[in-house]
């Protein structure tokens, strides 16, 4: 069970530190990690643009995946932060959550997951997802479903059960589906308003 990982890690004595979570959890880094990096965008309160530099890190950790590499590189200063207060309290939410998703979650198509191709894909989806997050007006809201979209299908890949991919997916999709309408619409708005003004 990876929340029972995730809480064993987090238990045990030794190295709290990004660098330390990374070397514990191997190649399931990359989606623990995107996890993390988008699991604030994903709580339906507007952030005024504050989880920008989360999704930008979850683009450039998804062009690795994409690149080929099976371990996360990080920056050293990256690898040294700690697990501490108010990360304790994440973390402790972090496992909540896994452990009610494995309620109901179950290894399914597993012959999808840790191959090359399926890499490269997970990490496409992750990209577009965080930069539809990324691309949301700020105090608007839209930047949720697509956060949770990538929040879900990399639990989907931790937990190996391509159902929770799948929700992810459509998830996502819905997500960036409503920002393009509701884009489009702003902008017809914007065009009638300009127009209705001009002599």
């Amino acid at each position: 069970m990876v929340s029972d990982e995730l809480e064993r890690w987090f238990s045990a004595h030794g190295d709290k530190t990004i660098a330390g979570l990374l070397e514990f959890f191997g190649h399931k880094s990359f989606a623990l990690l995107f996890v993390i990096l988008m699991a604030p965008t994903a709580l339906p309160l507007p952030t005024g643009g504050v989880t920008y530099v989360f999704e930008a890190t979850a683009i450039l950790l998804a062009a690795q995946l994409v690149l080929g590499r099976e371990h996360v590189w990080l920056p050293q200063r990256w690898r040294r932060i700690r697990f501490g207060g108010d990360k304790d309290r994440f973390a402790r939410n972090l496992i909540k959550l896994i452990r009610w998703l494995e309620r109901f979650s179950r290894p399914r198509m597993r012959f999808l997951f840790g191959r090359r191709a399926s890499n490269i894909a997970f990490g496409l989806l992750v990209m577009v997802g965080s930069l539809a997050a990324m691309l949301a007006p700020p105090f608007a809201g839209l930047d949720t479903l697509p956060s949770l979209g990538v929040v879900l299908l990399s639990l989907g890949v931790l937990l190996e059960d391509a159902y929770v991919a799948i929700a992810g997916l459509i998830l996502g999709a819905a997500g960036i589906a409503v920002e393009i309408l509701l884009g489009a619409a702003a902008i017809r708005g914007i065009e009638e308003l300009t127009s209705a003004k001009r002599p």
